[in-house]
């Protein structure tokens, strides 16, 4: 009798020690096979389940914008004052609706490369007006003439041509000429052939943007659409800012540092936006991004909105921002084991450098540079309650479900073991006694 209780007693304790053991084991295993079996679906190549979904994206991206009403142009082209400036908005388009083009692999690099055909759809539901709202901008033509031309003569030529077509440093434009173009009146009037279409985005729909190059996630799933390059030349970065919950979903939040927009004496890797030497202060002046190169050399910078991370003499002459890290940040949220972004938000604004010209007369009455605002821009798209409830069953519950299962294990192997070899100890005890 005794014997046959002592036996039971160890046979409980080996069991408790087996599957406390085989729970361990599990933990390790049992993640590298589940994520072994995820990372196949998510790599991007033919035949996965990722790569029909990144072909052309389920999930609704929206373009919001705000524009920058100016509400006293005539005290800044005569008295060279500061710009006061009313932001409206949000003006709402979905974007990124149609299937990416010219997909290529490239299995030496494990990246993909491909173009993204542009088309904007307005959303009046999500907008505060119509695409007919009128603003008081600044004239991009006028304001890019002496940075195009720089020769006096030319300068003194387009400037009789401003004067005829009635052309000054500010217009009013709707918002659907202001972003998708607008006939200039003074452009109309230049006697050789130039584009005479002017808009911030023109030209936009009918056109595709790229190239980009993307990783295929192959070598690295940590990777995976991350862009490599755009046109040739290395993408922005971000950098790790927190872990969030996204409807139920662990992600890594990424965001755009203001390293990104610091100047070349801060941050090497923006030499190359440095283009000039005065009114960059010696390229120590921070937060705009020369891309006129992109332009035809027309004087377009790059910032994130309201200026935010500048440096203070790029936003004095300006009133009426307010810069933000909440509202006008940059960021990525990261679904850590498949490296899939679910959700994101791009915030740039689209600025022009207008500097005095005594040639041009719209212009003359500047005593300063300005880099002035036109507007900025959201890019929004978030996972889909359909596309999370599958993700949360197919990635994160199976993940879940496992470390139940090997807590559990873990868990009841470590009492059994316990609870029987105390037991068995203790009848050990009575017999010796």
């Amino acid at each position: 009798m005794g014997c046959d209780r002592n036996c039971g007693l160890i046979a409980g304790a080996v069991i408790g020690a087996v599957l406390a053991v085989f729970g361990g084991i599990l933990m390790p295993v049992g993640d590298m096979l589940i994520e072994k079996k995820i990372k196949k679906e998510t790599v991007l190549e033919e035949g996965t389940l990722a790569f029909k979904n990144w072909v052309k994206t389920g999930t609704k991206v929206y373009r919001q914008f705000w524009i920058f009403d100016v509400q006293n142009p005539e005290d800044v082209a005569v008295n060279s004052s500061k710009i006061k400036v009313k932001q409206r908005g949000p003006y709402t388009y979905r974007v990124r609706y149609l299937a990416k083009e010219n997909i290529t692999h490239d299995s030496e690099t494990h990246t993909v490369s491909f173009l993204q055909p542009n088309g904007a759809i307005f959303e009046p539901s999500l907008s505060v007006g119509t695409e007919n709202d009128t603003f008081t901008v600044l004239n991009l033509a006028v304001a890019a003439a002496p940075h195009l031309y720089p020769n006096v003569f030319i300068q003194g030529v387009l400037n009789s041509l401003i004067k005829k077509s009635k052309s000054s440093m500010f217009q009013k434009r709707t918002l659907k000429e202001l972003l998708w173009g607008y006939k200039d009146p003074f452009l109309s009037l230049v006697p050789y052939p130039i584009t005479t279409t002017v808009g911030v985005f023109y030209p936009y729909n009918n056109t595709a943007d790229g190239v980009y190059k993307v990783f295929s996630g192959k070598d690295n799933i940590s990777k995976v659409a991350i862009i490599d390059t755009y046109k040739g030349k290395k993408s922005i970065y971000a950098v790790f800012g927190a872990e969030i919950n996204l409807k139920g979903i662990p992600v890594y939040r990424f965001i755009l540092p203001s390293l990104a927009f610091a100047s070349p004496l801060r941050n090497p890797d923006n030499h190359c936006f440095c283009t000039e030497k005065i009114i960059s202060k010696n390229c120590t002046s921070y937060g705009v991004l020369d891309i006129g190169k992109c332009k035809d050399g027309k004087p377009v910078y790059i910032s994130l909105p309201h200026f935010l991370y500048a440096s203070p003499e790029i936003s004095q002459p300006i009133e009426g921002l307010s810069p933000n890290e909440e509202e006008h940040s940059t960021y990525l949220d990261v679904e850590p084991i498949t490296g899939f972004t679910l959700r994101f938000a791009k915030r740039l604004q689209i600025n022009i450098l207008v500097k005095p010209a005594r040639k041009i007369e719209a212009l003359k009455g500047l005593k300063q540079n300005y880099f002035v605002p036109i507007l900025w821009l959201n890019e929004t798209g978030t996972i889909g309650d359909e596309k999370a409830e599958m993700f949360r069953s197919q990635v994160t519950g199976k993940i879940n479900l496992l470390g139940l299962v090997e807590i559990t294990l873990l868990s009841v192997g470590v009492v059994m073991f316990i609870v029987f070899m105390i037991s068995y100890c203790a009848c050990r005890s009575k017999r010796v006694n």
